[in-house]
């Protein structure tokens, strides 16, 4: 096995920058529509045959460091029945949203074997056959929570910290329910053969960091604490970060995503010593000319200054109007990028 990506994710010396993409295997990929065409990406997520085959188009084109599990974060909660779903053009909605103490009824422990077997049976094909190491993931309690609240995507949180702040008690509760469940999940795909897993905390950066680190900090803690009894690396990664990457360093995670907010030699300062780091390409450059956008590439490497512990990524998700070519020129273009001595 290619191991670059999890030496990187250790820290230990590589002959490469490692990189992966978040949302690599999804819309922008021609492949990929022809072979969803219509239909829920939750029905798609639950036929193994399809998310192996998903999973696997981006590694033959992009020729990438690291496979990521084609899945999604709100696939443990719909699996037990809450009643979430996910609108094309909109993300994942709940019809019923979250809203008193009687809503934790409706998350009962995840029991994966039962609950999410194709998404170990998908994990299983997949190890069988990748040369790169697999990425496992789950959702943040606090992301997850957010759509469980408000319904959807939004914009302020207000329904979000409105429970936070009127109701204590209900919120702990709702975060320790989605704590078990992001564990469960998460141990479950290691034990089916991931090699590395990342918790997508991906609204995190919605709150300041007195709020994140009352509301949110010991329940992601308790999630790394889990995990850390299994030896794969482990990735934090949130959007709009920036002020709360000490205290996402701080939860106990291996490797702390980076956004395209923060610039990634002052990103390392705020995270501490002893982690690598992840990142971080502004994604909505990528439609641009290719002569500035790979001067960017080289800015992040060149500030990275060589350093161990680097994988490079986006600082957010492939968006499905990025042409997969340019994606294929940064993978060579990192690859062949050498500090000079």
């Amino acid at each position: 096995m290619n191991d670059t990506f999890l030496k990187a994710c250790r820290g230990e010396p590589v002959e490469y920058t490692p990189v992966w993409f978040m949302r690599q295997a999804g819309r922008s990929l021609p492949e990929y529509r022809a072979l969803r065409k219509e239909g829920s990406i939750l029905n798609a997520i639950k036929d193994p045959d399809i998310s192996t085959e998903i999973t696997l188009q981006p590694i033959r084109r992009y020729g990438v460091d690291a496979a990521i599990l084609y899945s999604d974060i709100v696939v443990p909660v719909h699996a037990i029945g809450f009643g979430v779903d996910i609108k094309p053009g909109v993300g994942p909605v709940a019809i019923d949203p979250f809203r008193s103490s009687s809503d934790l009824n409706r998350l009962r422990s995840l029991n994966p074997q039962v609950d999410t077997p194709y998404v170990l049976e998908t994990i299983q094909r997949l190890v069988d056959v990748l040369e790169i190491p697999l990425i496992g993931f789950a959702g943040a309690p606090f992301t997850v929570a957010s759509y469980l609240i408000e319904g959807g995507p939004s914009r302020s949180y207000q329904k979000t910290k409105a429970m936070m702040f009127s109701d204590k008690s209900l919120w702990d509760s709702l975060m320790e329910r989605l704590t078990d469940i992001t564990i469960e999940s998460l141990v479950s795909q290691i034990e089916a053969g991931a090699s590395a897993v990342q918790l997508f905390d991906s609204w995190a950066g919605s709150l300041s960091p007195a709020q994140y680190e009352q509301f949110v900090l010991p329940h992601s803690q308790r999630i790394f604490e889990a995990l850390s009894e299994h030896s794969v690396p482990r990735i934090h990664f949130g959007v709009g970060t920036g002020e709360i990457l000490h205290l996402m360093s701080a939860a106990g995670a291996d490797v702390v995503g980076v956004d395209w907010r923060v610039p990634i030699d002052e990103a390392r300062k705020r995270i501490g010593v002893g982690k690598s780091v992840q990142g971080n390409l502004d994604p909505s450059i990528l439609g641009g000319d290719w002569e500035l956008i790979s001067e960017e590439v080289i800015d992040i490497l060149k500030r990275n200054a060589g350093q161990h512990g680097h994988i490079f990524n986006l600082g957010h998700g492939v968006t499905p109007e990025v042409n997969p070519d340019v994606l294929k020129r940064i993978v060579d273009l990192v690859h062949n990028f050498r500090t000079a001595s």
